[in-house]
């Protein structure tokens, strides 16, 4: 419990009194992020606040873990650094999207056969429970890549990535502490620290942004966790706090990192581009365009993130390919009625420019 609890204040603290130094440097060398037709912002802003997040888990971790007690750390802390290294290389100098993939493949691939981080069931889920081996590989590391990618992609708006991720390892990290598994609890916690430390500026008016560095790590932490959370489940049929859906609990908890990519992704390939092409399609880049502020977008999307958890929780009974139906259905209800107000938005915003300029030609 206190080592929990200390590791949480480390990676808060190291993360904290680490972040100024970087964007003193991240200015003088001019390694900031500048306004373009994609960003949100309008003034240029450094990008590595990832390095500070990095340190603070790994020291963190590395700390406070009981070595004898989690043996696969090591591996988990090696497809860390994998991952830093090409945000870090990315937030710098942008590698291409294959280079960044291969990247995160080799990461991924770190984890599912030297941590043995596996999904090996879908809990009956189209009516498919255990998985043959090489099936488990396969989709485990295609869920890594999805999760780390969700992060990643979501990390437009100040704030938004940051506090999803802090949601995610909070209540992960109380329910692994509530199960005995310290070691999660340690590394979920120590995560929410750097990301409570972060957030302090990155909220509006940013003054960094945590880059591909930072996204990426918090997308490969929160994928770790929420694997571990469901072989527990796998294993540990019952118990004070097992769920009856694990696999819909954890897809709930993740609702606005997962439905965006995947929604985004859809609608790319329709349109005969490739699902990495960037645009200005995400939900968060909807409601920056009808009017609200970063915080106001941001605020919106925890409420409703948080929500879809509370949802999910309470549908427990009803199995896990019926929960993530009724939240898969709910989000997408809510998000075309986003797109409906912005299409009218949009158009509205192009019958007042016609106006303006049919008024100055007379």
């Amino acid at each position: 419990m206190f080592d929990v609890i200390l590791s949480f204040i480390t990676a808060f603290t190291l993360t904290y009194f680490a972040i100024p130094s970087i964007i003193k440097v991240a200015e003088i060398k001019n390694l900031c992020d500048e306004p373009g037709t994609r960003t949100s912002h309008t003034r240029s802003i450094p990008t590595l606040g990832g390095i500070a997040i990095f340190a603070g888990v790994s020291f963190s971790v590395i700390f406070w873990t009981p070595f004898t007690d989690f043996g696969e750390l090591q591996y988990i802390l090696c497809a860390f650094v994998v991952i830093f290294l090409i945000g870090v290389k990315d937030d710098i100098i942008p590698l291409t999207p294959t280079k960044k993939f291969l990247g995160q493949l080799f990461a991924a691939g770190v984890l599912v056969f030297k941590s043995k981080i596996t999904i090996p069931s879908l809990f009956g889920v189209f009516g498919i429970y255990e998985l043959p081996y090489w099936v488990t590989i396969l989709f485990t590391t295609f869920v890594i890549l999805v999760i780390i990618n969700s992060f990643n992609l979501i990390d437009g708006i100040n704030g938004l990535s940051g506090s999803i991720g802090t949601i995610i390892t909070f209540m992960l990290g109380t329910w692994f502490m509530l199960t005995d598994k310290v070691e999660l609890s340690i590394l979920a916690f120590s995560l929410a620290g750097s990301l409570v430390a972060f957030l302090k500026y990155n909220y509006s008016p940013a003054k960094i942004f945590m880059g591909d560095t930072g996204s990426m790590l918090v997308g490969l932490i929160s994928a770790t966790l929420v694997i571990e959370f469901i072989e527990f489940h796998h294993v540990t049929k019952t118990g004070p706090f097992t769920f009856n859906a694990a696999p819909a609990f954890a897809f709930g908890l993740l609702i606005l990192p997962l439905f965006d990519t995947l929604r985004v992704f859809a609608v790319r390939i329709m349109k005969g581009k490739s699902p990495f092409h960037p645009d200005r399609n995400h939900i968060h880049h909807m409601l920056i365009d009808i009017g609200l502020t970063h915080m106001q977008a941001t605020g919106v999307l925890i409420l409703m993130n948080l929500l879809f958890v509370i949802i999910v929780a309470t549908l427990q009974d009803l199995g896990n390919l019926r929960a993530i139906a009724i939240i898969l259905t709910l989000a997408w209800i809510l998000t075309s009625y986003l797109f409906f107000v912005y299409r009218r938005k949009m158009k509205q915003s192009t019958n007042d420019e016609s106006l303006q300029k049919e008024h100055l030609l007379h």
